[in-house]
């Protein structure tokens, strides 16, 4: 077998922890020796043992002078766990083959350093860019301070979210909104708008797929959440922020404040509303590396508008409404080579629906 088949191995294993090891990166170790796999690991959930370890302790026999593969170059600083390296080191292991470079400054090339200090042979960059997309949040964290944001809606064929009276339920298929739920349980925060709160009364937890909540993020400039909201009632289901501005309401402040929910106080921006660019800022300062915006439509708009977007997840359901409320609104796009363009990732059918799975490239300023 090649390095590639002994990484897409690893690479198989880290998927395991999709959902469980954030703020950590999702990793996967295979444990070689005279062509045989002798143990094998996967980090499994945050604060746990980090894949490397894992694959030490599955060994089924000594792993002195094995070659280790393992997707993400392993940690050379003190965290919940020990270093990886030093026990790399200890366990005489003769070959490390890593996907790519960690980008966390206290790793980012120190561990092949320290390695090669030692006497151990690196190999970095196999199947790299699967290994870098595997684990995209935690390369645009590190590299920005800013949490990965994925679009996701459904609509119709012609385009549109709603009927004009607001009734949205259900554009997509049963298939989609379970793939929905994934979404929610590999994200680390999920964020809506207040007109969707007050309009659908959202629980914007996980139910129809196993998986963790995550963190709740409405935006709510004026603070007029009420305090019956099912994200207010079910406070103890999953953590919720309410982002506002210096014109919230006091006395709803005053009142969230009670209820132990937790009210950020991010900037304005030029129309009055949360400044987007500060709140993901914020959110990075929380371990929010990751967050999946639901909506509504001027929401959307706005993180499009503003080129906040990285990724999008759009069903697109066998429907045509006519007159309605259209997904994406005004993006000031003059000319067509100011278009937003994507990139797309996938393209499937989820039950009735097609969905699409793309990258979000900025477009061209003047």
């Amino acid at each position: 077998m090649t390095d590639e088949d002994y990484m897409k191995q690893a690479l198989k294993l880290a998927r395991r922890g999709r959902g469980k090891t954030s703020p950590n990166p999702m990793v996967g170790a295979i444990l070689v020796k005279d062509n045989r796999v002798i143990g094998q690991g996967y980090h499994q959930r945050y604060g746990d043992n980090h894949a490397e370890i894992n694959a030490f302790q599955s060994a089924r026999e000594s792993p002195s002078g094995a070659t280790l593969y393992v997707t993400l170059e392993p940690c050379c600083h003190y965290g919940k766990t020990p270093p990886c390296v030093d026990e790399i080191i200890k366990k005489k292991i003769g070959k490390v083959v890593m996907g790519t470079l960690d980008p966390n400054p206290r790793v980012n090339g120190k561990s092949v350093a320290m390695l090669k200090q030692y006497g151990i042979e690196t190999k970095v960059g196999v199947l790299e860019e699967e290994c870098r997309n595997l684990n995209e949040s935690h390369f645009k964290y590190m590299t920005t301070g800013l949490p990965l944001v994925t679009l996701k809606f459904a609509q119709t064929l012609d385009g549109r979210i709603a009927t004009a009276t607001g009734d949205s339920k259900w554009i997509s298929a049963e298939e989609f909104r379970r793939l929905a739920h994934q979404l929610r349980a590999t994200h680390d925060a999920v964020l809506v708008g207040i007109d969707t709160v007050l309009a659908d009364n959202p629980q914007l937890t996980v139910r129809l797929v196993k998986g963790r909540n995550p963190t709740r993020v409405i935006l709510d400039s004026q603070l007029r959440i009420p305090l019956d909201a099912e994200v207010i009632r079910s406070r103890e289901a999953a953590h919720t922020i309410i982002a506002t501005t210096p014109r919230g309401n006091k006395e709803r402040l005053a009142q969230l404040h009670q209820m132990g929910i937790e009210v950020l106080l991010a900037r304005e921006d030029e129309s009055g509303e949360v400044d987007l660019k500060h709140l993901l800022c914020l959110l990075g300062e929380r371990n929010i590396s990751s967050v999946l915006v639901e909506g509504g439509a001027g929401v959307i708009t706005s993180f499009l508008r503003q080129d906040l977007a990285d990724r999008m997840f759009i069903a697109i359901a066998p429907k045509i409404m006519g007159k309605g409320i259209e997904a994406v609104g005004e993006l000031n796009v003059r000319e067509v080579n100011q278009t937003i363009k994507l990139s797309f990732s996938k393209i499937h059918r989820v039950g009735e629906d097609l969905v699409i799975e793309a990258r979000v490239n900025p477009p061209k300023r003047k």
